[in-house]
């Protein structure tokens, strides 16, 4: 009965055992699956917000340059249009550059109707820009200011979409807060079992010795 009674304890035991490392295996598993989601999180900031928005940043620049070009062409009287427009077109080509790789990030809703918002106006903008450059006279000031009201709707989208970078960000950074969370969490269920393991190996070790005190009194009387 003695000896029936000490397996069943121990296959308890063992059975108690193998859960518990069952139980560790996929808390390791959560964690690391936790790890590499924080992980992509924090790719994800740095390429698809850290450097669009850098890249937004870029396109502005680009724009005060066409600007100061258009102008410079009103205020001097500037007769050589071909090459104020050849200026243009390369600071044109930038801009479709910079927009083309920005399109290739992740972009949430808003920024897709956003960005194509914005290539539209661009196309507009330039349409305005020849025009001023090889048919408006320098002292048309309607022309101009059309101009400076569509430069104006295109830094708004700009700013638009700066704006939902930065709100797509904060919404990356809560994302990582909670899976830094829940890797705390699994941190501390792994403490609790290592301690839930550690009672039962003594409780193991001082059974063994107790059954062994009986079975030597037994053997002496």
């Amino acid at each position: 009965m003695k000896i029936a009674f000490s397996i069943q304890q121990k296959a308890k035991i063992a059975l108690l055992l193998f859960c518990i490392m069952a139980c560790t295996i996929l808390i390791r598993l959560l964690e690391d699956k936790s790890l590499n989601s924080m992980n992509n999180a924090f790719i994800s900031m740095y390429n698809d917000r850290l450097v669009p928005a850098a890249d937004l940043f870029y396109v502005s620049e680009i724009l005060f340059e066409k600007r100061d070009l258009i102008e410079k062409h009103r205020r001097l009287n500037i007769s050589e249009a071909e090459q104020t427009a050849k200026l243009m077109t390369i600071r044109n080509l930038k801009i479709d550059s910079v927009l083309k790789k920005y399109g290739q990030t992740f972009l949430v809703s808003d920024e897709k109707s956003s960005l194509q918002q914005l290539k539209q106006k661009l196309i507009t903008h330039q349409e305005l820009e020849k025009d001023a450059i090889f048919n408006t006279k320098h002292n048309d000031v309607f022309a101009f200011e059309e101009l400076n009201y569509s430069y104006k709707e295109i830094l708004k989208n700009l700013s638009l979409l700066t704006k939902t970078q930065t709100l797509v960000g904060k919404e990356l950074i809560k994302e990582s807060e909670s899976l830094y969370a829940g890797t705390k969490i699994y941190s501390a269920i792994q403490f609790v079992l290592a301690i839930v393991i550690g009672i039962l190996i003594v409780s193991i070790i001082f059974a063994s010795n107790a059954i062994k005190v009986k079975q030597e009194k037994f053997n002496l009387n």
